[in-house]
């Protein structure tokens, strides 16, 4: 019998750190334009170049949007995928619906939205490529989030967003406009650095899921936890149900996997509670289950019923104008509903560019979302694990945005932070891995079950014998024993 060498120390050393950088739990470094992606998206800074507004935000995806562009082209972050083309046909038919609609203004306003929506995403796509990229992106926003803290605890007590009032008092450049709101609970919302303080919640919002459960295994569940409960505190402040509400659904997300991941198919339940409730609330309720979701899903009364006119009326303005939409121009609505802002993302796309303009960015987004839902990640927790922090996010923000209209720089990093996970898709997930692999990814070498006994080795193999007679086995390499007389 052929007897294998001692295992070393050294090895299994190395073993373990291949294992862990196996599994995913070694943060890369976030990639130089990433890094400047979320400074700028948190530095609002304006500024006039010649006729046009900029934004540090604006400058930098100008000069990235192109020679990505060419690099996803000609395949250099993998094959072009389905997502990619409906984005690019989105805002391809924007452009047509604005020249249609607003022909003088369809160089500036479609321009804009191009840089902001496709730089944003391509950033995401064509920078975050491996699980160490999107961990280092998980840690990077998880503290970001953190850091932004003590701003929004002074702002809700003095109403002053510092960075805000700043930057607006530098010579040369401006900000984005202290918004002015009726106080709640006591506090005024806090807007920090976004042009609104809905737009502050919803973009701490997308770091809780992924500090929360993305990085467990790269930092303790001290630290892990900390930092969730500091980034729920920043969503707080916004005092903002829009924002509010993804977090509540990430939360309600994590908890459901953990109790109902046994049944086999916690998912599939969970679609089927959902169909059920709504055909319940359909047949019960004098009101659409729509209705009823937006009237749970808002601090007051009021909001749910202005969020249910803005519905009504904003889907009389689709059927109406179903091609090309209304552009830029004001919508149709009842004397009283004095104020055009419209509060539902996607209702917004249908209405400026039509029911095509919605429906490319829809499926475009929603393919995505299936696509990786659908991956078979069963032989790789890590990558599991992963994939759940950013589909909890996006759920989230899904429904969220039925509630909110986002513009400028967080429509940008909603599509940026969609793009980083694009990766998932073709994503090969590590190999299953055996009794050894694990013994050896904790430090503890063990024989394997096929391997004989020590006892029962012969006494030529161990070259000592036991006080008992019986032979011993030793980890110490010895001599072989010659058979012959």
């Amino acid at each position: 019998m052929t007897i294998s060498r001692p295992v070393q120390r050294s090895e299994v050393g190395a073993g373990v750190t291949a294992m862990a950088a196996a599994a995913g739990r070694t943060l890369g470094k976030l990639p130089v334009p990433v890094v400047l992606y979320l400074i700028v998206v948190m530095l609002p800074v304006g500024f006039n170049l010649g006729p046009l507004y900029m934004t540090l935000q604006r400058l930098l995806l100008l000069l990235l949007i192109v020679p990505l562009m060419v690099k996803l082209l000609a395949g250099r972050f993998g094959r072009i995928m389905w997502t990619d083309t409906l984005f690019f046909l989105h805002i391809g038919w924007a452009t047509v619906a604005i020249a249609a609609n607003n022909p003088d203004m369809v160089v500036q306003n479609t321009g804009s939205a191009a840089v902001e929506f496709l730089g944003g995403y391509l950033v995401g796509r064509a920078c975050i490529r491996s699980r160490e990229d999107f961990l280092a992106l998980c840690r990077w926003l998880g503290l970001a989030v953190c850091c932004t803290l003590p701003f929004a605890l002074y702002e809700a007590r003095t109403g002053n967003p510092i960075i805000i009032t700043f930057i607006n008092s530098l010579p040369g450049i401006r900000s984005v406009g202290n918004v002015n709101i009726e106080p709640r609970l006591g506090l005024q919302r806090a807007q920090v650095f976004l042009a609104h303080p809905i737009h502050y919640g919803l973009f701490c919002s997308t770091a809780f899921a992924l500090t929360l459960l993305g990085l467990k295994g790269v930092l303790t569940n001290m630290w892990r936890f900390l930092m969730a409960g500091a980034i729920a505190l920043c969503v707080f402040l916004s005092l903002s149900s829009g924002a509010m509400l993804p977090l509540i659904l990430q939360s309600f997300l994590m908890v459901w996997v953990i109790v109902f991941q046994r049944t086999g198919r916690p998912w599939l339940l969970l679609l089927v509670l959902i169909a059920a409730a709504y055909v319940t609330i359909d047949l019960l309720s004098n009101r659409t289950p729509m209705r009823v979701f937006m009237t749970y899903a808002t601090f007051s009364a009021h909001n749910a019923y202005w969020r249910g006119q803005i519905f009504t009326w904003g889907m009389v303005n689709v059927w109406a104008n179903p091609i090309f939409g209304l552009g830029l121009n004001d919508w149709v609505r009842p004397f009283y509903m004095y104020s055009g802002s419209m509060d539902n993302f996607w209702l917004v796309m249908a209405v400026r560019y039509g029911i095509p303009g919605f429906s490319l960015i829809a499926a475009g987004y929603f393919i995505a979302l299936w696509r990786i839902g659908r991956r078979d990640f069963s032989s790789d927790p890590d990558l599991i694990r992963i994939r759940r922090a950013w589909m909890f996010t996006f759920i989230g923000l899904s429904l969220a945005l039925c509630t909110v209209h986002v513009w400028t720089t967080v429509y940008s990093y909603v599509f940026f932070l969609f793009g980083a996970g694009m990766w998932l898709v073709s994503e090969a997930p590590a190999p299953a891995r055996t009794p050894a692999t694990a013994a050896g990814r904790s430090g503890d070498v063990r024989m394997r079950a096929t391997d004989p006994e020590p006892s029962s080795l012969p006494v030529a193999a161990t070259g000592s014998t036991s006080l008992r007679g019986g032979p011993r086995y030793t980890r110490f390499p010895v001599r072989p024993v010659d058979p012959r007389p």
